[in-house]
């Protein structure tokens, strides 16, 4: 195992996502336009787009003329909230770089490069619905996963119950990256209810970080 390795600002990031609690419809109002973030030429750029750019993915001379783009440092990618977060990435290591310990609900991955991939383990808070896209016969191939929806009555249930005890739940998904290097249906199982993840998984990279008192999580694994 392979885990993108944790920097001083990620650990800060933990520390003040500890507090970042989800109930039902208390979701944070996060950014209204979609977020793109790729790499081109061992630089990032980050762009704001009006409107999903749609199928033409992997573009980036149409993502820098219709999007608002500017090349950031690796460390100044806000890693605190995205409503909508499309990412183009070609390497693991980038890809972990701009994702791991990100709060996102809607996240859209395509990846631009070639297989195989190295197998990283990436952590995404509250994330609710993902897409990736990968090649397939040297087309883009899209699939999708719902984790969980707002709309959901036997979840909201149980958010409802547990929130009332004011217990915090936090929902926390694990991507193996190495679902990229076959074209295979998109998979994932989900733990509820765990008070401690150190006990649960105790293999789980940083799981000793991620755990505090006064919470319930959802772990979710992506694979």
């Amino acid at each position: 195992m392979n885990p993108v390795k944790m920097t001083v600002a990620q650990k800060h990031h933990l520390f003040f996502i500890g507090f970042f609690g989800f109930c039902v419809d208390c979701f944070v109002q996060g950014q209204k336009n979609n977020t793109l973030i790729f790499t081109k030429e061992n630089t990032i750029r980050n762009c704001t787009c009006p409107d999903d750019i749609g199928d033409n993915d992997c573009d980036d001379s149409l993502a820098n003329l219709i999007c608002n783009c500017k090349t950031v440092l690796p460390n100044s990618i806000d890693k605190t909230y995205y409503n909508n977060l499309t990412i183009w990435f070609t390497d693991t290591t980038m890809l972990g770089i701009l994702l791991n310990f990100t709060a996102v609900q809607n996240l859209k991955l395509s990846l631009c490069g070639s297989v195989p991939l190295s197998t990283e383990y990436l952590t995404i808070w509250g994330l609710r619905r993902l897409q990736i896209k990968r090649d397939h016969n040297g087309q883009l191939q899209q699939q999708s996963l719902t984790i969980f929806s707002s709309y959901d009555n036997n979840m909201q249930d149980k958010l409802k119950v547990q929130c009332k005890g004011r217990q915090i739940i936090t929902y926390i998904s694990v991507l193996y990256t190495s679902l990229f290097n076959s074209y295979s249906p998109l998979k994932s199982y989900s733990v509820e209810n765990i008070s401690n993840i150190t006990d649960h998984f105790p293999s789980l990279p940083y799981s000793g970080n991620l755990s505090t008192n006064n919470k319930r999580y959802v772990i979710t694994f992506i694979y």
